[in-house]
């Protein structure tokens, strides 16, 4: 750069801010090497029932045990007056119902009462669906919902009458809607006629679901998702794909017809924790396979369903007679084959046929599927080619995603990466929840993985600080460090979901989460922030930026930054991204060779992410606290300067003209 330019760019920074050409960090970008495609699956999101994350979370039903099907059929409920359960219902898989009869006395009353997931979380003003399957001819129930902690003269928020007018069953629907606000009520039910009412699936859902389904989505917590702009969504786990044991494994088949006739399942999560224990943590499967495909429709994303392999979990299961052998797969493997159909196969096929009778008749365009979750040891690979084989034979276009197991390093890890080859599945699925360090080093990750191989998706990562398994900011900024490589690489790298997607305040047992909630609020971390940054600003293709003719991957001599750099063919911008992981801003050159002769860096913006304070985050009180800011950058025709602060994560975007 001539005395002119500099003497421009100066002028043209900030206020207060020195130029020292011996302190300047010098980075090239390599304009005219338009490199690998970035994969539209790039970035994206993993959802797994943990931290109450699906029921009592996403899935938007407020009644916890709502068909009185836990093993304790009274969990979740309370009873008074002269209740009973019965266990002949209309339903094959959901026997258990239960019975409202008069009490002894005309002072005395019958009836029930749920307490909801840590209560039931009511907007005033705002309408509430209560259904439920009946019978009872010329009967009545009394349905309110209450505030047990209320001083006021009465608990009661909202009451409403429901005529039961049926001997036979039926389902019932009403609106209700409370004056209040409460994120800890109660939904009540009274025998309100002198004969017996039987009750069974009782429901409530807030009418303002996501997209406004009847067996919808908590709005909130979807549009979270949605606007972070995922490329690719995997569910529905994670450890409850495999299951405590095999007869707990996440069977598709079980979460899709009608949801009234869908089994309970127990939840891996409810009692892997003693320290934080919730012994009422199950899955409904309300929202099950069809309510996810639909959720990945709804937000642009791939659909990535992950189904057993056999193996229940590792973990928990040393002795091998836990798990399927290989010679007795087939039903398991018929499952995947049947779920690839019921995605993709015409309206006359068997499980396409359903999908059509549940709403949906076109297809879900279903492209990948997963087999196993963190695997390990022969017993995988063995497993998963009886799978390949078959997928292959009468699904060749789908791809197939193996496990390189639960570590991202170390015995398994090296053995199951050339079993995968061998197998020739299109990706393999890394894992790596690690501490600060691990992040630091890994920026020139896959710098070196064989380029002819199967590609990587690295489905659930997260930094976790030492002693400080939150998500405060320093942990989102080295995310954002690691993923410059993620990016850097994109001809190897065509995937990565953060994990676990979310937590309940009161009900958590892992973490960090992407997203906190509770019953009527919800938060956005810094981490969920990095996601966004990276998901609204992937562009389509990797360009070449080094410094010192070397990769900016936090190196030795790069003073802590980590860069990379993409163009995004459709706005014709250019998108740096650098991140400053330590306490000293960094005086920074972005010169771009290769432009054409009469192109320019024109409009150009920055946004800052930026905190002062290492352990700081967004909450539920407080959940703007750390947000990217826009500021104005200097642009000298084909270059930039400018100074990345402390402990930032930088996203660069200029706009080239011709002039």
């Amino acid at each position: 750069m001539n005395k002119h330019c500099l003497l421009l760019a100066a002028l043209l920074l900030p206020v207060g801010m020195q130029v020292s050409a011996q302190d300047e960090n010098v980075m090239v970008v390599q304009a005219d090497k338009i490199g690998a495609e970035i994969q539209p699956t790039m970035y994206g999101h993993f959802l797994e029932d943990i931290n109450f994350a699906a029921d009592g979370g996403l899935y938007a039903e407020l009644v916890k045990n709502r068909s009185f099907e836990f093993p304790q059929h009274f969990m979740g409920w309370r009873t008074f007056g002269n209740v009973s359960l019965q266990d002949d219902g209309p339903f094959e898989r959901n026997p258990h119902y239960v019975r409202l009869s008069p009490a002894s006395h005309g002072a005395k009353f019958t009836g029930i009462e749920n307490e909801g997931f840590f209560g039931i979380g009511v907007k005033a003003g705002e309408g509430y669906r209560f259904s439920v399957w009946a019978r009872g001819a010329n009967q009545k129930i009394k349905v309110e919902l209450v505030n047990t902690a209320s001083m006021g003269e009465t608990q009661v928020m909202t009451s409403d009458e429901l005529a039961i007018s049926s001997a036979d069953w039926k389902k019932y629907e009403m609106t209700i809607t409370p004056k209040e606000t409460f994120a800890k009520a109660h939904l009540r039910i009274f025998l309100a006629s002198d004969g017996d009412v039987d009750l069974e699936h009782v429901s409530l859902f807030p009418v303002d679901t996501w997209k406004g389904r009847k067996n919808g989505l908590r709005k909130d917590l979807a549009q979270a998702l949605a606007d972070t702009k995922p490329g690719v969504f995997r569910f529905p786990g994670g450890c409850i794909v495999e299951g405590t044991d095999l007869a707990t494994r996440y069977n598709w088949k079980n979460s899709v017809g009608p949801v009234e006739n869908r089994p309970l399942n127990e939840n891996r999560w409810h009692y892997s924790f003693q320290h934080r224990l919730f012994p009422d943590y199950f899955q409904s499967y309300g929202m099950g396979f069809y309510e996810l495909f639909l959720l990945a429709e709804d937000m642009g994303a791939e659909p990535l369903p992950v189904v057993s392999c056999g193996l229940a979990c590792q973990f928990q299961n040393q002795d091998e007679d836990a798990h399927v052998k290989v010679d007795d797969l087939g039903g398991y493997v018929q499952d995947a084959l049947d779920l690839i159909e019921f995605a993709n196969g015409d309206t006359a096929t068997v499980w396409g046929g359903l999908r059509a009778r549940m709403g949906h008749p076109s297809p879900f365009n279903l492209k990948y599927i997963a087999v196993g979750n963190e695997q390990w040891g022969e017993g995988y690979p063995a497993r998963l080619k009886v799978f390949v084989d078959a997928i292959r034979k009468a699904y060749p276009d789908i791809k197939i995603i193996g496990s390189a197991g639960p570590n991202s390093e170390g015995k398994d890890f090296e053995y199951l990466w050339p079993e995968m080859r061998k197998l020739k599945v299109d990706l393999v699925d890394e894992h790596f929840y690690r501490p600060e360090d691990w992040f630091l080093a890994s920026g020139s990750r896959y710098d070196n993985y064989d380029r002819k191989g199967p590609k990587v998706f690295a489905g659930e990562y997260a930094c976790h600080g030492k002693g400080k398994k939150w998500n405060h900011f320093h942990a989102s900024l080295l995310e954002a460090a690691f993923l410059t490589g993620v990016e850097r690489n994109a001809d190897v790298v065509y995937m990565a979901t953060y994990a676990p997607l979310f937590a309940h305040v009161e009900g958590w047992q892992w973490r960090p989460d992407l997203i906190w909630f509770d019953n009527l609020r919800s938060v956005r971390t810094c981490s969920w922030y990095v996601q966004w940054l990276y998901g609204h600003n992937r562009g389509t293709n990797v360009v070449p930026l080094t410094m010192d003719k070397k990769a900016v991957s936090g190196q030795p001599g790069q003073n802590g930054l980590f860069a990379s750099a993409v163009w995004d063919e459709p706005s014709k911008t250019y998108i740096i991204k650098v991140v400053n992981t330590l306490g000293d801003a960094r005086r920074l050159r972005i010169d771009f060779d290769g432009l054409k002769k009469k192109a320019r860096l024109g409009d150009a913006k920055c946004l800052v992410f930026h905190s002062d304070n290492l352990d700081a985050d967004n909450t539920l009180d407080n959940p703007s606290l750390i947000v990217p800011q826009e500021k104005p950058i200097a642009v000298d025709g084909r270059s930039v300067e400018t100074e990345v602060g402390a402990y930032t994560f930088a996203v660069y975007k200029l706009a080239v003209k011709n002039v």
